[in-house]
């Protein structure tokens, strides 16, 4: 049976006393960033961090009773475990969750605090699926399927309805795409209620396997690659969700690991907003000048989830200083006699950089005993600025090892 608007609007009245209707504010600096006029659905305000509960407590909510009593299993990178072990646990309905050995230890956790039974199986998700199927034949547990089942799909499109209530006059939803289950009930909903409506879909140029069904005419699986955005690294599309989409998404664009840690950075110095890789994506692409069509437009970014261990994020949050040109690295020849060192910190000083660390390599430095290589990272303001350290470095006698 597919997914509909009134399968969906049946969903929202099934899981409203227990899923959060979450906020979804405009955002000023975002807006002047982007030159949209920017709105934050911000479902990573959610219990468990994700849009995910809504699908995982919209399909519990309609397992017949003697299966509830037996459980469920699913694989799962996080989210989908999560949401299915908190609502699971409210609905006293067991929950098993196959997980790839690579899914964030802050998921893991948190899924065993919530009472799920936790397998960690395989290095993708593929892997973890097909010993969540093996476990479900075996033990007879139904399988829910983290973004085909039709259940989870109108779940998810529940996001829209409150998009459309919060952001009347909305132009166009940005949203990542994984496996494509939110982007297929956001777009059935949004659509039905609002022709007009653009849905636009974002990737991780690591794993899109969208555009790769996109160019077949059907799913297909793609090499797993490691990606910033562990949520959308998914090898291939969900062949139901990606029939419900085709033909309702009307762009998809892919991204680059360097604006997702971008974005990530944004979400947190301009909306005090921590967020996973995956929900960075579709701030990303306005970054990347992927969407520039939508300046001056009223569009609504999905920020569907928050989960990033905390140990991922400062090395993020780096990545995405080094992205903006706030922080840089070079490496320098300079003096290993008395006041070598104190001359280098005085010409990045003078320059208005800050040094953060300084590590010496003489083993390594050439033939000259006197001479020793200085690797240096600084804080910048830009990019501009660091180009304008470089050349103050080589006007003042020092010579870049490596750029």
């Amino acid at each position: 049976m597919p997914v509909t608007l009134a399968t969906i609007r049946a969903a929202a009245r099934r899981i409203a006393d227990g899923v959060v209707v979450t906020p979804c504010l405009e955002s000023i600096p975002l807006s002047e960033l982007t030159g949209a006029r920017v709105f934050c659905k911000l479902d990573n305000e959610q219990r468990t961090g994700s849009f995910k509960e809504r699908g995982a407590r919209n399909a519990l909510l309609q397992l017949p009773n003697a299966q509830r009593r037996r459980g469920v299993i699913a694989a799962s990178a996080g989210n989908h475990a999560l949401g299915l072990a908190y609502h699971g646990q409210l609905l006293k309905i067991p929950v098993t969750v196959v997980m790839p050995h690579t899914a964030p230890l802050i998921k893991v956790t948190t899924c065993r605090r919530l009472g799920a039974k936790i397998v960690l199986h395989g290095e993708n998700f593929a892997a973890a699926k097909k010993e969540a199927d093996a476990r479900a034949e075996r033990d007879q547990l139904a399988y829910i399927h983290g973004f085909d089942d039709d259940a989870i799909i109108a779940g998810q499109g529940t996001m829209a309805l409150e998009i459309l209530k919060q952001v009347p006059k909305v132009d166009a939803i940005v949203a990542p795409i994984g496996g494509a289950g939110l982007i297929a009930g956001l777009a059935i909903a949004a659509k039905k209620i609002r022709p007009n409506i653009k849905i636009i879909g974002v990737e991780s140029s690591a794993t899109s396997s969208y555009v790769a069904a996109l160019k077949r005419g059907k799913p297909v699986m793609i090499p797993p690659r490691s990606t910033l955005a562990d949520g959308l690294a998914v090898s291939c599309v969900g062949p139901n969700a990606f029939a419900h989409a085709r033909d309702l998404v009307d762009e998809v664009v892919t991204v680059s690991e360097k604006w997702i840690a971008l974005a990530i950075l944004r979400y947190a110095e301009l909306e005090k907003t921590v967020v996973e890789g995956a929900a960075a994506a579709p701030l990303a692409a306005m970054l990347a000048g992927k969407l520039t069509h939508l300046k001056n437009k009223r569009v609504v970014l999905a920020v569907c989830g928050g989960n990033i261990d905390p140990s991922v994020l400062s090395r993020v949050i780096e990545k995405g200083l080094v992205a903006d040109g706030r922080l840089c690295r070079f490496t320098v020849t300079i003096s290993d006699r008395p006041g070598g060192l104190a001359a280098l910190s005085q010409v990045i000083a003078k320059a208005g950089a800050s040094i953060k660390d300084i590590a010496h390599d003489r083993a390594f430095s050439g033939p000259d005993v006197s001479a020793v290589h200085a690797s240096c990272t600084v804080e910048t303001r830009d990019h501009a600025h660091v180009r304008a350290l470089k050349r103050v470095l080589t006007k003042s006698g020092f010579t870049l090892v490596r750029r």
